[in-house]
């Protein structure tokens, strides 16, 4: 997601030990920036890149001006959230892009172990809910209130929720309270996994395309709204600490301003990587611009951050004064 993710359900690592993310990639292939950088000379700037294309669009671009403008040499790392975060206090990991949130991971990392700080707001809104397609909102238009969704319960059941309705959400290590919502909220479905933000993808276009009932877990900045514009399920309003404690979650996903999370060394280090990071700022739009050049124009990273960067120089010229 877009999005606010929970980690370490799908992922355990160990502080102290070589850590691998559940994608392959390792923590510890590569000397921080931090560690080298000097002088304002930029070194090697360990950048992590967290699943989802969102956060490929924000890597992409900071990646191309730290290299092509500052001379760093830039190691992308896939790693989960929390594997990522672990990666601070070892000086693997110099800066995390785009956070949803994680008070948790902020207290432990930041307020305890002292081996993170804040970068500042990406810019980005962050948008978390239950939303289905366009279709299925205009030909039952209560749909869009949590309190007719067990009146249609049966409308969504799949060969894998169990004889309740199926809600469908992405990658296991997204931070979620799907689980507690459908349970608090007594609604008679069943959270199932697709696996991942392109098999979720596909499902709400498949979805949209067939007219199959479907209900899901998405999120905003996402470039796939532009191109089905799928319709939020209102669930009760959130307020400030209804989310507290996550058993008994019961009302919806805040909106989140989205942050960067960087290596407190990283931070120290004189790095005009650091600075950098610290200056990245755009909005949903420019996101979802890179993304879309991505994900469905098949660019690469660098080719698409290319592209964005000299079409928006004088944004970049201010992340570089």
């Amino acid at each position: 997601m877009a999005r606010h993710w929970r980690t370490g359900a799908a992922c355990l690592a160990v502080l102290g030990l070589t850590l691998t993310a559940c994608s392959g990639a390792k923590v510890g292939d590569s000397t921080s920036a931090g560690s080298k950088a000097s002088g304002g000379k930029c070194g090697t700037f360990n950048l992590a890149v967290n699943p989802w294309i969102g956060y490929e669009a924000d890597a992409a671009v900071v990646a191309y001006v730290a290299q092509h403008d500052l001379g760093c040499t830039v190691q992308k790392k896939d790693l989960k959230e929390e594997i990522a975060w672990q990666g601070f206090g070892t000086g693997e990991v110099d800066a995390v892009l785009e956070n949803w949130g994680h008070d948790d991971l902020k207290k432990k990392y930041i307020t305890e172990q002292k081996t993170a700080v804040e970068a500042g707001s990406t810019g980005n809104q962050g948008v978390i809910g239950w939303f289905v397609p366009p279709w299925l909102a205009k030909a039952h238009p209560d749909i869009t209130d949590w309190q007719n969704l067990n009146k249609y319960a049966d409308r969504f059941k799949t060969s894998e929720s169990g004889g309740k309705g199926q809600l469908l959400d992405g990658d296991p290590s997204y931070v979620t309270n799907d689980a507690a919502l459908v349970k608090n909220l007594k609604l008679n479905f069943k959270v199932v996994y697709a696996g991942s933000e392109t098999a979720l993808i596909q499902a709400f276009k498949t979805a949209e395309k067939n007219k199959q009932w479907m209900v899901g877990y998405f999120y905003e900045p996402q470039w796939f709204m532009s191109e089905v514009p799928l319709v939020k399920v209102n669930l009760p309003k959130y307020t400030t600490g209804c989310d507290a404690d996550a058993a008994k979650v019961a009302c919806d996903y805040p909106v989140y301003d989205l942050d960067k999370i960087a290596s407190a060394t990283f931070a120290k280090s004189g790095s005009p990587a650091y600075d950098l990071v610290k200056k990245f700022h755009w909005t949903n739009d420019d996101q979802n611009t890179v993304a879309k050049y991505i994900a469905v124009d098949k660019m690469s990273d660098d080719a698409a951050a290319k592209k964005w960067v000299e079409a928006n120089r004088d944004k970049v010229d201010a992340w570089l004064k």
